[in-house]
């Protein structure tokens, strides 16, 4: 009595002392589970009973006494004689359903893209996710089998190149560049999120969260990059910098010593002197594009007038008023009997 006392178990429950294990299997030892023995089942866990390689029964987070009422699959499959209260042989399972977090995902070969700002690009990226079981059975059947431990370095190559995957689709989908993708790395990440839940789902799993923390680019189109965005800053400036340029360049040959000081002292004061003529000029010409923008001028004489003149300065002739046409809205002349447009009889 007392070996069949050491070989039945009248207790079961797992403590998790780990971070990374997502299945433990209960070491029986040749040991049988006696009838009414007690299985505790802690929050995040989820225990699965295995009666010849099948999975007989699944119990959740909670206290049980195990009897018929918990295990009504496996008492069919054992058909237990003597009222069902002989031992029993079974394997167990636990599995952990806690959020497995700050796994880490990157891409090990470039992503290569059709870009619409730089052509056919390669682009790199990295993150983290987080998941947890969802369907334990269904984890069983697809993925440890009978291992009797599993952890998440068991799995987490398999997840990686299945994120990749799913990221390279949703940017070929989106057909968005990369500098959008990269400057909206949130928004992107929902949408990749999105898109792999399934695939997980299919393997008894849940994707919690997705980041993605990076994107980064080849060396030569992140200078063709800093090259577009200097550009961009000094376009409408490209003058201004010219002449500042210049004039630095100037002070410097000014301040020269000696006779070749003289003659850069000479070109300094020719130079400066060209600049601020052409300067002046370009006010001029400015200035002048202003008041005729602000000026009316006769249609007889030619002569310029204040726009809110109704009669010529120089020869008194009377200055056309222009209004639009009541059908397209063209400008027109006072004195015009049909639109120079479309036609329309005034």
């Amino acid at each position: 009595m007392g070996f069949f006392k050491t070989n039945m178990l009248k207790s079961l429950e797992w403590v998790d002392n780990s971070t990374v294990t997502m299945v433990y299997k209960y070491p029986m030892d040749g040991r049988q589970i006696q009838w009414g023995s007690k299985l505790t089942v802690r929050e995040s866990q989820v225990a699965i009973f295995l009666n010849k390689g099948k999975i007989a029964d699944v119990f959740g987070p909670g206290f049980y006494h195990l009897q018929t009422s918990n295990l009504p699959i496996l008492t069919q499959l054992m058909s237990w004689p003597y009222g069902f209260k002989s031992p029993f042989y079974a394997d167990v399972y636990f599995v952990n359903t806690k959020q497995f977090t700050n796994q880490r995902w990157g891409t090990s070969n470039p992503i290569t893209m059709r870009d619409k700002d730089f052509g056919t690009i390669r682009i790199r990226g990295y993150g983290n996710y987080a998941f947890r079981v969802s369907d334990a059975a269904l984890f069983l059947k697809e993925l440890f089998g009978t291992n009797s431990t599993f952890t998440t370095d068991d799995i987490s190559s398999y997840l990686k190149s299945i994120i990749v995957a799913s990221i390279s689709d949703t940017i070929a989908e989106s057909k968005i560049s990369a500098l959008d993708i990269a400057s909206n790395l949130i928004e992107f990440s929902k949408v990749a999120g999105e898109t792999l839940k399934q695939s997980f789902a299919n393997l008894g799993l849940e994707l919690t969260n997705l980041v993605i923390e990076n994107i980064s680019f080849p060396e030569e189109v992140e200078k063709a990059i800093d090259t577009r965005s200097s550009m961009g800053v000094l376009s409408d400036k490209m003058d201004t910098f010219v002449k500042f340029q210049s004039a630095h360049a100037i002070r410097e040959a000014a301040n020269n010593n000696g006779m070749a000081g003289l003659g850069s002292q000479i070109g300094a004061g020719m130079a400066i002197g060209e600049m601020m003529k052409e300067s002046m000029k370009s006010s001029s010409n400015e200035n002048s594009s202003n008041n005729d923008d602000n000026a009316k001028f006769c249609p007889s004489c030619g002569a310029k007038n204040p726009k809110s003149a109704k009669f010529c300065v120089e020869c008194g002739g009377k200055l056309s008023v222009k209004g639009k046409c009541p059908n397209c809205g063209a400008e027109i002349n006072s004195k015009s009997k049909f639109c120079p447009e479309c036609g329309q009889k005034l």
